[in-house]
């Protein structure tokens, strides 16, 4: 049984379908691992996503983890159920009334507390060890961020076997970014760093999407961004970023990433001016 099996039976479902029971449980691990002198920083980001949301915070409540974490939780200017389910559930949250990912996850930024802060979306659900193989690589000397894959949850339209295609594709292509380019492998569901140094360099706010790749490129002058391969580092998701046909997403991304091939193999440097367009249109939603 895949480990996220269990989390799948609140994933997509109103809020009003969740049994007390889960809803306690899931309030006493956030309770039992909440810490008033976290080392990690946990920042959930949410806008509208009443039937996703609790299925998040569940997989992120069963983290194991050595180290002293705190959760976040940032509404995102919703306008369903999102702000309660954070409550009811035992997250702190604070609110942004301006809408983007680069405005929430700032506000997570101004409130956390840890020394490493790690980005979570709430539309994915979250492996046991996901934060304690994140904080391992990233507390090494001369690392500034790190990033993780991530996969699908299979369903009905989109098969085991197309997946398993679809993302070793997708990951060959990740990882020869990851060697001169890591920024444009960066995917804010799956990506943590030094909170002093995101502080500093903070998230753009005026662009649409690309915010990650942003944040992931100014973390080069302070260190290495490191790539995680380790599949216990692997979260799951929806399908938003790749629709019903994986077919007409692989050529569209396929397409993409071509555009982008002269970045594999030329410094950032030369490419100052145009990183922050090419890292918006054509590397995201792999």
């Amino acid at each position: 049984m895949k480990w996220y099996n269990k989390y799948l039976s609140l994933y997509g479902k109103p809020f009003n379908n969740i049994p007390i029971n889960i809803i306690k449980e899931i309030r006493a691990n956030i309770k039992a691992k909440q810490s008033d002198h976290p080392l990690v920083s946990i920042a959930i980001i949410a806008h509208n996503e009443e039937y996703h949301l609790a299925a998040n915070i569940w997989s992120l409540s069963e983290t194991i983890s050595k180290y002293p974490i705190e959760f976040i939780g940032i509404d995102n200017n919703s306008s369903d159920r999102t702000a309660e389910i954070f409550e009811t559930l035992g997250v702190p949250f604070f609110q942004e009334k301006r809408q983007s990912h680069g405005y929430a996850r700032n506000c997570g930024l101004d409130h956390a507390k840890g020394d490493y802060y790690i980005c979570i979306d709430s539309d994915t659900l979250y492996p046991p060890h996901y934060v304690e193989h994140l904080v391992k690589h990233l507390a090494k000397p001369g690392i500034s961020g790190v990033y993780s894959l991530w996969s699908y949850i299979p369903d009905e339209t989109h098969s085991a076997i197309g997946l398993f295609f679809y993302e070793l594709c997708r990951d060959i292509y990740l990882y020869i970014n990851s060697i001169n380019r890591p920024e444009l492998s960066v995917r804010g569901m799956v990506f943590a760093f030094k909170t002093e140094y995101g502080k500093k360099i903070r998230f753009r706010t005026n662009i649409k999407r690309g915010e990650d790749g942003m944040m992931a490129n100014g973390l080069k002058d302070y260190g290495k961004i490191k790539y995680i391969y380790d599949r216990n580092a692997r979260p799951v998701t929806g399908y938003r970023t790749i629709g019903n046909s994986l077919f007409h997403s692989f050529r569209e991304r396929a397409l993409k990433a071509f555009k982008c091939i002269p970045l594999l193999f030329t410094k950032q440097k030369e490419y100052k001016d145009i990183d922050s367009n090419i890292i918006n249109k054509n590397t995201k939603n792999l």
